[in-house]
């Protein structure tokens, strides 16, 4: 947190910001990897859900962060049977068979083996003792985060705000199995008649708040791709049904899986995608839903002023924001997801471009957006890893033109211009009587104009702090001179002091504000060249 704020500020309460190396970022971030995994189960949440914040993190911190897996040792079995026997009784009365060794172990449960009445089943016991932890671990975090703000940008800062809120909401409903049960029963039933993904079924008989058992369903891991095709399953259907059925979720049924990680996603032997564990799960209001259709329809049609005019409504791009820069980002950003290289020199192009114009970050992120967020950007690692040529934007304008959106799009559009056809008619019925008083009034030298100037760039309050700087610069070694010529050299040191430092003053209100030193990341390019340096 020190060496953070000291990159805003030089010297924490004051002073410019500090250009950081990529290989600084990635120390730091690599510090913070261990300082989370040491912090325990809450920490570990916290850092998972930070790797898909860029609007909060370098991409250096990023990187390092997207490795943090939730896997940590189970807890000894007699502290989990207590946890079991305490909500459903007897393990023997209630079970046919137990394996009492942990399938797999996370920071706030762990999942067992067992068998009911014949059929196999997973059982997940939420770790013992571990809702006092989690308490005690999101009090610190709270006291902490006003420490923090104080030295972000107002961006960040909004960003951060929504983080430590979303993050304390989301824990608390992981921890809550009765509500993970009816999230998964409404997923699973949104999804009964397709045939291409398996939801297992919740076993109600045998959970409750702090146990959940459910139908065992087996598969192979989704980012094994030797395992795959040794299997001869078809990795871009694969893929193009897991982006399918997250647009279902998101923007038809309105409620989602939020934790597709490769470990809670498998495929089946006959290609059928398999979601485990929905603890992480959230809803998307209507508002959200239609404005996310709008983004998607304008990435389809490749409309870049569509596309930013969405992002602004949708709350998730300043309304300041350079739009000349942020076009030439989409059109990156739209290229990358098509699977098309991307040239380096245009990449620094751009970090230049960025650098002159944009001094604070101009992507922030709403509270019911976060879950979105982080599902879009684990959903296409996991496609590039299956796919690395998969066309995200191809996939997503089929889906919005089978489903009608695009149609929808349109008709919008042709009622929306029938309307402003409509009122322009109005206006010019209306326009020639109040052209008519307009110059009656410059007739009669009554017509008076009100100019309002804005300075979101401080360009005033500059030229004022150089006005000042330049009058007491002026005031000190006119005194100096004087002073010195009285005979009074203490008093004559004491104002070459006073001027040296309003010198300084005055230099630096002449200097450009830096940002903080970042390159972007591509993730296709960036996953092809791992490879390549793989092998």
């Amino acid at each position: 947190m020190l060496a953070y704020a000291r990159d805003r500020r030089r010297f924490l309460l004051f002073g410019r910001s500090r250009r950081v190396t990529a290989e600084t970022h990635r120390q730091r971030a690599e510090v913070l990897l261990e300082s989370l995994l040491t912090l325990g189960p809450t920490f570990i949440k916290l850092g998972q859900l930070l790797s898909t914040r860029p609007d909060i993190l370098p991409p250096a911190y990023i990187d390092v962060l997207s490795a943090l897996q939730d896997r940590v040792p189970p807890a000894p079995w007699v502290e989990a049977k207590d946890v079991l026997e305490d909500d459903l009784g007897p393990v023997e009365q209630r079970f046919d068979e137990f394996d009492t060794d942990a399938i797999s172990g996370a920071s706030l449960g762990q999942v067992y083996r067992a068998t009911v009445d014949g059929r196999d089943v997973a059982v997940k016991i939420r770790r013992p003792n571990i809702e006092e932890l989690v308490e005690a671990d999101l009090h610190v975090i709270r006291w902490s985060m006003p420490l923090l703000l104080y030295f972000v940008d107002e961006s960040r800062a909004f960003s951060l705000e929504n983080l430590a809120d979303e993050f304390a909401k989301t824990i608390r409903e992981e921890m809550d199995y009765e509500r993970e049960a009816a999230m998964l029963a409404e997923i699973r039933q949104n999804f009964l008649e397709d045939d291409r993904y398996v939801i297992p079924a919740v076993i109600d008989s045998h959970s409750s708040s702090r146990v959940l058992t459910m139908e065992y369903v087996g598969g192979t891991k989704i980012t094994d791709v030797d395992e795959l095709d040794a299997r001869d399953i078809d990795r871009s259907r694969v893929a193009e049904d897991l982006q399918r059925s997250y647009m279902q979720m998101i923007i038809d049924d309105g409620v989602f899986h939020a934790d597709p990680h490769p470990g809670n996603l498998a495929v089946t032997d006959d290609g059928r995608i398999v979601f485990y564990d929905f603890g992480m799960s959230s809803r998307v209001d209507e508002y959200v839903q239609e404005k996310i259709v709008e983004f998607y329809i304008a990435v389809a049609n490749q409309d870049i002023d569509a596309i930013l005019d969405a992002l602004i409504a949708i709350g998730t791009l300043s309304p300041e924001a350079d739009r000349g820069v942020m076009a030439e980002v989409m059109e990156l950003a739209i290229a990358d997801a098509r699977g098309e290289d991307i040239e380096q020199y245009r990449v620094q192009q751009i970090i230049g471009q960025v650098e002159d114009s944009i001094y604070e970050f101009p992507l922030r992120l709403p509270k019911n957006l976060a879950l979105v967020l982080r599902v879009a950007t684990v959903v296409e690692g996991v496609c590039v890893t299956l796919d690395p040529d998969f066309d995200f934007i191809s996939t997503a304008t089929d889906y919005l033109t089978e489903q009608g959106y695009r149609e929808e799009s349109v008709r919008r559009f042709l009622e929306g211009a029938g309307d402003q056809v409509r009122d322009a008619s109005q206006s010019l019925v209306r326009m020639p009587p109040k052209a008519e008083r307009l110059l009656d009034r410059a007739d009669r030298d009554d017509l008076y104009v009100r100019i309002d100037v804005e300075d979101s760039q401080g360009n005033f309050d500059a030229l004022a702090k150089r006005l000042i700087y330049g009058m007491l610069l002026t005031m000190g070694l006119f005194s100096m001179g004087v002073l010195y010529a009285l005979d009074a050299p203490e008093a004559s040191v004491v104002a070459a002091v006073f001027s040296a430092v309003l010198t300084v003053l005055l230099y630096r209100s002449f200097r450009k504000p830096r940002s903080i030193g970042a390159k972007p990341q591509f993730t296709r390019q960036k996953l092809r060249q791992q490879r390549t340096d793989e092998e």
